[in-house]
């Protein structure tokens, strides 16, 4: 049973306490789960200023054959984002996968070009004046993988070479030039081997880009916690987050939520843990000015890919989000609130 604190759940939304901080707070749904969970909807609605579209617009969902584009999903979420006057963000157009059944059979190296421009021109353009911004290449990289110079060898990077995400993003970009374009990916955010490498990959692709002219304008940092992890460092963080922003790139952190997996079952213990992680996390991101954007992946704890991704062995349903599963405010969301109210203020978007 949940405890409900009515004085927490009269509290402004986090939406608007990231408005007042020239913010933005979103989270990530699907046209299904708005159109068949009305109390969920209305959740999303309070408390977001950003819809993000969490599996719509992927190749697999807008590509039922290779000819052919179905935008009823993608054209949902947009509508329920104008109709409650959320901004509308997409993901995304370049991923290795998500991809349709008949991909495989289908893109090869002569055409793979063709396929991925007429893809972005088609999508990105549809939306054209309905997007905030556009996950244009997602995870990209892999620096300790089988790729070539830190780039995950992907079917895009097999067909196209490195080229493929020059590609992407000029054709995203003249698509749809007022949508912020942005290169996202994950493993950037502890004091660990492996996000170390990521992040030194991650600032080598970011400034070759930049030098070439391409049009990338923002680092999208998926931020997928672990709150058993204890090699976090606000300062080697807070570097990083300098460096992208000296290239003169906006930072978003797309994906946020924080996995419960090792923790005690007990609801208050597991539920102040990952609050305290929340709130360390943001605190920290939230100082460099260029971080204009925190989008969680999922609002409320009724859905999260975390229940079939990563499950708890003890088989008690994960809290990673803002919201129990009753659509009730957790510390989770006290700490994102506490984190927006503390924040230095931006320019508004």
């Amino acid at each position: 049973m949940a405890m409900v604190n009515p004085t927490l759940e009269a509290a402004l939304p986090l939406g608007d306490r990231a408005d007042v901080k020239g913010l933005l707070y979103g989270a990530a749904t699907t046209a299904r789960k708005i159109q068949q969970d009305s109390a969920f909807a209305a959740a999303v609605a309070r408390e977001c200023n950003l819809l993000v579209a969490e599996n719509d617009l992927k190749w697999r969902a807008l590509r039922p054959t290779p000819e052919q584009f179905d935008f009823t999903r993608g054209d949902a979420l947009a509508a329920f984002a104008q109709a409650h006057n959320l901004q509308f963000r997409g993901h995304t157009c370049v991923w290795h996968n998500a991809l349709p059944d008949w991909f495989e059979q289908v893109v090869t190296h002569q055409n793979a070009e063709q396929f991925l421009t007429d893809h972005i021109r088609t999508v990105v353009g549809h939306y054209a004046g309905k997007m905030h911004s556009w996950d244009v290449v997602n995870e990209a990289i892999d620096p300790v993988g089988e790729g070539i110079d830190g780039l995950r060898d992907t079917p895009w990077h097999r067909f196209l070479g490195a080229d493929y995400i020059d590609i992407a993003f000029h054709t995203a970009a003249a698509a749809d030039p007022n949508a912020l374009l942005v290169l996202n990916d994950y493993d950037l955010d502890y004091a660990i081997p492996r996000d170390a490498a990521k992040r030194e990959a991650i600032l080598r692709l970011l400034q070759e880009l930049v030098a070439r002219g391409v049009p990338v304008h923002a680092l999208g940092m998926q931020a997928h916690l672990r709150a058993s992890e204890p090699n976090f460092d606000p300062m080697i963080l807070r570097d990083f987050l300098r460096q992208v922003a000296d290239l003169g790139l906006k930072i978003l952190i797309t994906e946020l939520d924080v996995v419960d997996q090792d923790l005690p079952r007990a609801l208050h213990t597991r539920d102040l843990a990952v609050a305290n992680v929340y709130q360390t996390y943001l605190d920290t991101v939230l100082q460099q000015p260029a971080v204009i954007a925190v989008l969680t992946w999922g609002l409320s704890d009724r859905y999260t890919w975390l229940a079939g991704f990563r499950p708890r062995s003890d088989g008690a349903a994960p809290r990673p989000l803002p919201l129990d599963a009753l659509l009730y405010r957790k510390p989770a969301w006290s700490a994102i609130a506490s984190a927006f109210d503390q924040a230095p203020s931006r320019p508004h978007l």
